[in-house]
């Protein structure tokens, strides 16, 4: 789709992308890195004063008591981090409980790392785990669980009573949790973001997961984390070492310097993506575009309006006839059913960027009162 966005010159929310820059003293520290020097390979798991930046912040935030030197291994990205987890800790024909709908780099790493994934989906309109779903799926005494929170694409935050709930399903049935926390602190309308890692006993059976990307808008960078106890971080760790030996060396460097910035930061990212989610809502509203009320990261769930077949169909007319290019949600669904009345939108975009979208979805709003002849196929 980013590359269908750039052939119909459309505006790319498609991708989980921002199109403005991380902080200046982000941008200055990894000059300066990389004209002092630090050029080379580092420690395979990571540059040591990131680990222990990386401890801090998890302690403190995260509620995970962490050893920079035993707990701690720094990725290429969040993405390299749950492929290395998923890789080190099973072996072929083991189980993997994914919910549906996904990230769309969960399925494939169970699939290269010959395990059989279990869906387990998110229902109703607030998108709470289906516990009769997840009870059974455990039944069949699954490896790893794949959770990821803030969720990517239903911008569900997962509560602390679901959590519980899985919290107690792994220890019964020794099921490992691999979460994806990178949104963790984009979450809006009151939510708390709780690491599963942090409730009772889940520290020494997950993986907490996190990174750079989202937080510092630096998606370019590719560093990533990985949280866990010695003994789960010695597998992840084999696996990352032939992987990609080191996550890029001057902006390992360069984040210590994000991570050690004031709580205010994180305050202003919070109030930043709050004011852009609700500059989306308000543009869906105007074009009579009904959507989930996302609770965390930076997506929405849009409807396909009924004068379009599918999800396909709707993200063609938008990408072709109003420049705008969207994620037909299908694509990240096992059951498509659960995506195919449904677009994704990525709202992480500049003022002017979202003021233009309002634009441009004003003349959808305009076409949309007659039923538009496209059957065209992306």
């Amino acid at each position: 789709m980013t590359q269908l966005s750039d052939q119909y010159g459309a505006i790319n929310l498609s991708q989980g992308m921002p199109d403005f820059d991380p902080s200046p003293k982000l941008i200055e520290a990894a000059v300066e890195a990389i004209r002092r020097g630090s050029n080379q390979y580092s420690t395979t798991w990571g540059h040591e004063g990131l680990r222990e930046a990386v401890a801090k912040r998890v302690r403190e935030y995260n509620g995970i008591e962490a050893n920079p030197e035993k707990n701690i291994t720094i990725t290429c990205g969040s993405t390299e981090a749950i492929a290395a987890a998923v890789f080190g800790l099973t072996n072929p024909g083991d189980r993997i409980i994914v919910t549906d709908p996904f990230y769309e780099n969960y399925v494939p790493d169970a699939i290269l790392a010959g395990c059989e994934p279990i869906y387990v989906p998110f229902s109703r309109r607030d998108q709470v785990l289906d516990e009769e779903a997840l009870k059974s799926a455990m039944e069949k005494h699954p490896k790893l669980i794949l959770l990821n929170t803030p969720n990517n694409p239903t911008g569900k935050v997962v509560g602390k009573e679901e959590l519980k709930l899985i919290a107690d399903l792994c220890q019964e049935k020794k099921t490992i949790a691999i979460t994806d926390e990178i949104y963790e602190y984009i979450v809006y309308d009151g939510k708390k973001h709780v690491s599963l890692g942090s409730l009772g006993g889940m520290q020494e059976q997950t993986v907490t997961v996190g990174g750079a990307s989202k937080t510092y808008s630096v998606t370019g960078w590719r560093v990533g984390w990985a949280v866990a106890e010695a003994r789960l971080t010695n597998a992840l760790r084999k696996v990352h070492d032939y992987f990609t030996i080191c996550a890029p060396t001057p902006l390992q460097e360069a984040l210590v310097t994000a991570l050690n910035f004031e709580p205010s930061y994180y305050d202003r990212l919070r109030e930043a993506y709050d004011r852009k989610r609700r500059m989306m809502m308000k543009i869906l509203d105007e074009a009579g575009l009904q959507y989930q009320r996302p609770e965390g990261a930076y997506y929405i769930l849009v409807n396909v309006p009924d004068a379009f077949k599918d999800d396909e169909e709707f993200s063609d007319y938008l990408l072709k006839k109003i420049g705008v290019a969207v994620l037909p949600a299908s694509a990240l669904c096992h059951d498509r059913n659960l995506g195919r009345k449904k677009v994704r939108l990525a709202y992480c975009k500049k003022d002017a960027t979202l003021q233009e979208l309002r634009r441009r979805f004003g003349k959808f709003a305009e076409k949309s009162k007659s039923k538009p002849a496209v059957r065209s196929k992306l």
